[in-house]
């Protein structure tokens, strides 16, 4: 399908007609996205049109479903991320992933955000103190917390819960962020905190982000991309997409008529 997309150059990661399978079921039809850095890219569409898939083939989160198969390539710096020489973990510390439900570990709000640089080697306690306040603050949660870091994580809000995984997320020091739905469990005022926070956060990182708000695309994102049925549709500046969309599907259902 030929989809007119906007020229991005230098892409921070980008996928090149990328197929991708469940078994024997095709989810993804020749998929090619370049982002560009230091950006927000929204990917909408309705339920089960393969936005989620095709943000799990960028850290190959689907890799953990047995089964499933992925044609084409997908690239980090230029890096294809499917070589055979790299490791999906260390894959996913480059490129993270916030879920659609907050996810703390049952430990303290300072063990959540230490979690990830102890795994990769930092040992130092002051090194590790200063890497958890500095993601918490790249997170806006320090003031909130800074006098309960021995408190579980599991106390916090869900607003709270989801900003503390975000900055379990950015404390590895990842290339990309990838966002599945951060806010669709969250209340408005919550919503408009992560939204404010992602703004902050794209002078650091490059974020993508599958969302079914189409109010939280058009405020968040400079980017976005319409998925339909394992076919993207329509790719362009946000502003283009909603104010003068070429599809008429693209259309229908940033209007509503469909989704």
């Amino acid at each position: 399908m030929s989809v007119q997309a906007p020229v991005i150059e230098n892409a921070k990661i980008a996928a090149e007609h990328v197929n991708f399978y469940y078994g024997a079921k095709q989810a993804l039809r020749d998929i090619t996205l370049r982002f560009a850095p230091n950006t927000t890219t929204a990917l909408i569409g309705p339920s089960g049109c393969g936005k989620s898939t095709f943000l799990r083939c960028l850290n190959r989160m689907n890799d953990l479903i047995d089964g499933t198969r992925l044609e084409g390539r997908v690239t980090l710096d230029g890096r294809d991320i499917y070589g055979d020489e790299v490791d999906p973990v260390e894959l996913r510390k480059e490129v993270g992933m916030v879920f659609q439900k907050a996810n703390p570990f049952p430990m303290s709000i300072f063990d959540n955000v230490a979690y990830g640089p102890k795994i990769h080697g930092v040992r130092n306690p002051k090194e590790l103190a200063n890497i958890v306040e500095q993601s918490l603050t790249k997170a806006a949660l320090w003031e909130e917390v800074k006098d309960k870091l021995r408190d579980s994580g599991l106390s916090l809000s869900g607003g709270q819960q989801q900003r503390l995984c975000i900055a379990r997320t950015i404390a590895v020091q990842p290339k990309i962020i990838l966002m599945d739905e951060p806010c669709s469990a969250l209340d408005p005022n919550a919503t408009l905190r992560i939204e404010k926070l992602m703004e902050e956060l794209k002078r650091d990182f490059t974020i993508i982000i599958v969302t079914h708000n189409m109010e939280q695309a058009k405020r968040a994102s400079e980017y976005t991309a319409f998925f339909l049925l394992g076919d993207m549709v329509e790719y362009n500046t946000t502003q283009n997409i909603f104010l003068s969309p070429q599809d008429e599907r693209t259309e229908a259902y940033i209007t509503g008529r469909f989704g």
